[in-house]
């Protein structure tokens, strides 16, 4: 019924920079906040980020002032930019999705995860 397909992940340098991409489609009529979150090996996910329908942001401090969330509602399409990549950033990144459905329906939905990789 809803689709998120993610895209952008890979390997990069410290300090290099990468974009992720989360692209929600099917029977959506509605979509609320939209964030990422990300897993390291042996840890548990934690939230990267969110973007509020009307643009507001919320960030984890450790990402603070290196990455940037930001919505094309056009698209119904959300990104991740990140700057000044460590090598703790290394981690599998997930879109998430509050969407109402064409039913009335109102999910939370995963992307499909897309791994980041920060090694020289």
């Amino acid at each position: 019924q809803v689709q998120l397909v993610e895209s952008g992940g890979g390997l990069v340098q410290p300090g290099g920079s990468l974009r992720l991409s989360c692209a929600a489609s099917g029977s959506i009529f509605r979509i609320s906040t939209m964030g990422w979150y990300r897993q390291a090996p042996g840890k548990q996910r934690e939230l990267v980020g969110t973007v509020t329908s009307g643009g507001s942001t919320n960030y984890a401090y450790s990402v603070k002032g290196r990455f940037t969330i930001s919505r094309d509602n056009s698209k119904n399409t959300v990104y991740l930019q990140m700057n000044s990549l460590k090598p703790e950033d290394t981690a599998v990144y997930y879109c998430n999705v509050d969407i109402i459905t064409t039913d009335w329906a109102r999910n939370n939905y995963w992307g499909q995860g897309t791994q980041v990789t920060v090694a020289s």
